[in-house]
């Protein structure tokens, strides 16, 4: 893993790129997208890239496109649990750098693809230059804490197997595809289970015609299926973003049946670029 400066001052140039691919940047007012698009560029993440440990300074705010990164806690044994979910709806880096501009936990890679990020005082800068910006965050930081929340509720409460289709419905949210690149002992560090344990639960989604699982990946392939044996917190989070958010989350997509073979291939993983 690279050193905590080896993080930031290795800096290689992303892809050209539609910065407006994040769902946030697309739904800002033109002005204020203005304000921003001269100082982001575009980075690749790669999967398992840590963006940030707990503690580390934050120097930029990100916006993924098709990436997706997961906030986690870790335990002083190593144990990891998943607080936070950012994909192309959002952003990450900036809800605890307003004040300590540390990192309150990790940030590691699960879905890779690109991002653009900008600098952390361009974006404290222009919050407080533009009012309409400033809102959006709010609303954002609103409806992320409200993902925490019930988060922390879910993993107290509900069976392992509703959690896990919660987590492959807010996955699939963030992406264009069925094909969902995770592998059994990821899907395992992040619902706090063991692997063994992940293993017969998604054995028994693909034995009820909810899922395939391929190599290196698993598939969607009954969605309203999956939505019906997620607990409630799927929902609820959901609602909360759409409600705070109505142009930035992802609409329900109906059930596409049987994935083609193009759809079942995962992703090529991207080159390795320090963000």
């Amino acid at each position: 893993m690279p050193s905590k400066e080896q993080r930031h001052s290795l800096q290689a140039p992303g892809p050209p790129s539609n910065h407006q691919a994040n769902r946030f940047l697309a739904a800002l007012d033109p002005e204020d997208f203005a304000l921003l698009e001269p100082h982001l560029e575009a980075v690749i993440l790669p999967r398992g890239t840590v963006v940030y440990e707990p503690g580390d300074p934050i120097r930029y705010t990100y916006f993924p496109h098709d990436a997706i990164v997961s906030l986690v806690d870790v335990m002083e044994d190593g144990r990891l649990a998943e607080v936070a979910m950012f994909g192309r709806e959002g952003l990450f880096g900036l809800l605890s750098a307003f004040v300590s501009r540390e990192a309150f936990g990790r940030y590691v890679v699960q879905i890779p693809g690109t991002a653009s990020r900008v600098p952390l005082d361009q974006m404290h800068a222009a919050i407080q230059a533009r009012p309409a910006l400033q809102r959006q965050v709010l609303a954002y930081n609103e409806a992320l804490l409200a993902q925490a929340y019930h988060t922390v509720a879910c993993n107290a409460v509900h069976p392992v197997e509703a959690r896990c289709c919660r987590w492959l419905l807010s996955t699939h949210d963030r992406l264009d595809e069925d094909a969902l690149p995770l592998t059994h002992e990821f899907l395992a560090e992040m619902l706090g289970v063991q692997r063994s344990t992940v293993s017969t639960v998604l054995r028994g989604l693909q034995g009820s015609g909810l899922i395939e699982q391929y190599r290196g990946g698993i598939a969607v392939l009954d969605r309203s299926g999956l939505e019906q044996a997620a607990c409630e917190c799927y929902r609820k989070i959901r609602f909360r973003f759409e409600t705070l958010l109505p142009a930035t989350y992802a609409a329900s997509e109906p059930d596409q049946g049987r994935l083609d073979s193009s759809a079942q291939s995962v992703r090529l993983q991207a080159p390795q670029v320090k963000p």
